[in-house]
């Protein structure tokens, strides 16, 4: 029997991963990609009595090759937080989904496995910016006020490399990435024995310099959106920055975007917790967009409907006329 374990290669996905692979040990066949290629189901090709687990991709987007997989004989579990609409009817499925704003995928699996790993679960939370469930989850996991900041910064650093159109724009690999966390069971004994954590830092410091120096496109207030260059620099940076805006101006929604080899352009949405708006809602008036109700995007939207996207998002989440 082959164990296919499916993840997102952000924090969120490397986190409830390394979970569950510490809980459940055994060989297993890795699948994944960056962060936005959440199509993931369709390179799995089950046999009968394989078993097939979905880490942190949205089940709306997969649920046709999730139906494949069950006729095919396999077990697929499911964690994860995003939309998930219709549940496939079938004995085999067994889903653990919340979509609750203040879930990630790296706390269900914490439930799942009992806390027995939470550690992990909190850099999950902090690289998913749930800044403070990922505080909450490291105390409970008994990580002492200093050591809170370093998992936030692996949270971080972990979530930024998963940004890019494809893989070559990542620094690492989210599989090799997954491989090289494996033997460590403490987030802490990685950040301090493995060089990957600082190189991620520098690789980070450096990214973002460059992002934080990019004026705005257009503004209201209550609504800003910025629009970054055609460099991977600028690809790496575009969720690091969304999360980062989103902190220094909470009441404010913030759109991070970069053009994209489509001739359109990737989009990152946040809004403030308090907002009437939904950011996934809104991102699903748009071809190709999905998320949750704080942090959502767009996989490509087109440029000719900049000026839509512009109008519809000042319309939705600003609160007076342009400045």
């Amino acid at each position: 029997m082959t164990r296919y374990l499916v993840f997102n290669g952000d924090a969120d996905g490397l986190c409830s991963l390394q979970q569950l692979r510490l809980a459940e040990p055994g060989d297993s066949t890795l699948v994944t990609g960056v962060k936005r290629d959440i199509d993931l189901l369709r390179h799995v090709h089950p046999a009968v009595g394989d078993s097939v687990t979905a880490l942190d991709i949205s089940l709306e987007r997969n649920r046709l090759e999730a139906l494949r997989l069950l006729a095919a004989g396999a077990r697929l579990r499911y964690f994860d937080h995003h939309r998930a609409a219709e549940m496939p009817p079938h004995p085999r499925f067994e889903p653990y989904i919340d979509e609750s704003a203040n879930a990630c995928t790296s706390v269900l699996v914490d439930r799942y496995v009992r806390g027995r790993h939470r550690a992990w679960a909190a850099v999950g939370a902090f690289g998913d910016g749930l800044r403070a469930l990922g505080a909450r989850l490291a105390r409970d996991a008994g990580v002492d006020t200093g050591a809170i900041t370093e998992l936030a910064e692996l949270g971080t650093r972990l979530n930024y490399n998963a940004y890019g159109e494809a893989l070559a724009d990542l620094h690492y690999d989210p599989r090799a990435l997954a491989e090289t966390m494996h033997p460590f069971a403490d987030p802490l004994d990685f950040i301090r024995e493995c060089p990957v954590h600082e190189s991620l830092g520098a690789y980070y410091d450096d990214d973002m310099r460059r992002a934080r120096a990019w004026p705005p496109f257009w503004q209201v207030p209550g609504a800003t959106i910025v629009i970054l260059p055609a460099e991977a620099w600028a690809r790496r940076t575009i969720g690091a920055l969304a999360n980062e805006r989103m902190l220094a101006s909470p009441d404010c929604a913030i759109a991070i975007l970069t053009p994209n080899v489509g001739r359109g352009f990737t989009v990152s949405v946040r809004v403030p917790p308090g907002s009437v708006g939904d950011a996934g809602a809104f991102c699903r008036r748009f071809e190709t967009g999905g998320g949750r109700k704080l942090a959502a995007g767009i996989n490509d939207l087109p440029g000719t409907d900049l000026d839509r996207f512009s109008a519809q998002f000042a319309s939705r989440f600003g609160r007076q006329s342009a400045l």
